[in-house]
């Protein structure tokens, strides 16, 4: 088998959910859940996004505000499909719920979905933008020049987001979530590289990818870096409003760059992804097969891969083969237990 040194773009992404894995091919995304009886749930649909059609959605650094919405959108469908499976079944519906189902009726869910994403939205506008803005000014009385007073609020946004990656880090339930981050990431390494995508391979592949959201959040903190440092305007709520305002702008260069990163393997984007892929290290772990095992459903899902390893690397994987592959996997497993067990 003949296979390139680098990855090649394969189209697929996801996220991790509740105990499971989204991918994402084109307007097509599965999301499988291992239930707490064990099985593997794939539910598979369909989502074209806002502005379905639209030119808008192809024209580059515009494309990039709508697919920010989406990710935002879809994120929160499948999360919250993941969650139906470990919801309460005692649990009653509020008096809220009941006036909010008078009022949408059957779309219900879906305004519910848009009113959590747009608060969502908000908060990380408060966090990220306005916060570390007003952090800043306290230094106005001590720093009289205005492109250093810029790098000290470029300074507090870069802590205050890793700060938020590290304080959820800590908590122990988002461990498990992100090992399934990991599991998306080795499944989609393992096919852009080349290989079948296999139990075996997805665990040696690497759980850091350059089309990562923790990456794309990155370059929006460090682009609102550069821009505000040559943007200023003397009023103080003039300030806070452009840093509102830009955000479509900054979230369109972050992910022209992002998706430029995902297809050119070179020194330069290498160096523009590295702090991205550094604090990947923390918002990603290392999964277990069973884990490996969902995300893998997931992308065969939707997904051929077996026809883009054809396409792109120019070999067949046969049924066969890979039958063979799965033993000789089980085997190596059982013999490395045994010698675990003698080792003892």
């Amino acid at each position: 088998m003949k296979k390139d040194k680098g990855g090649r773009y394969s189209g697929i992404g996801g996220q991790a959910v509740l105990e499971g894995v989204m991918m994402k091919n084109k307007e097509q995304y599965a999301v499988a859940v291992r239930k707490p009886d064990g099985e593997i749930d794939v539910e598979v649909d369909v989502y074209k996004g806002v502005m379905e059609g639209s030119i808008w959605k192809k024209i580059p650094f515009a494309r990039g505000i709508f697919q920010f919405l989406d990710s935002m959108i879809l994120g929160m469908r499948t999360l919250n499909h993941s969650v139906s499976f470990y919801e309460d079944e005692e649990v009653k519906e509020t008096a809220a719920d009941k006036v909010f189902h008078k009022i949408f009726k059957e779309k219900a869910e879906n305004a519910m979905m848009g009113i959590v994403t747009a608060i969502s939205i908000l908060l990380a506008v408060a966090i990220f933008m306005v916060l570390p803005y007003y952090i800043s000014s306290l230094f106005e009385e001590y720093v009289r020049n205005v492109s250093v007073m810029a790098i000290i609020e470029g300074g507090i946004r870069i802590l205050i987001f890793i700060g938020y990656i590290v304080a959820i880090t800590a908590m122990k339930d988002i461990k498990r979530l992100y090992q399934y981050h990991g599991a998306e990431h080795k499944c989609i390494n393992c096919i852009e590289m080349g290989r079948p995508l296999t139990v075996h391979n997805a665990m040696r592949s690497s759980r850091l990818h350059k089309r990562c959201g923790t990456s794309f959040l990155f370059f929006v903190v460090f682009v609102s870096i550069i821009v505000f440092f040559f943007i200023r305007v003397d009023q103080p709520a003039l300030r806070v409003l452009l840093r509102i305002a830009l955000i479509p702008v900054i979230a369109g260069i972050s992910y022209e760059i992002i998706r430029l990163a995902g297809r050119c393997d070179n020194i330069l984007v290498n160096l523009l992804s590295a702090p991205g892929m550094f604090l990947q290290r923390l918002t990603t772990k290392e999964p277990d097969e069973e884990m490996i095992q969902v995300a893998i459903a997931s992308v065969e899902a939707v997904f051929d891969w077996k026809a883009y390893l054809k396409d792109t690397f120019g070999y067949e994987i046969d049924d066969s083969w890979l039958v063979d592959m799965d033993e000789e996997e089980e085997e190596a497993e059982e013999e490395e237990q045994r010698e675990s067990a003698d080792e003892v």
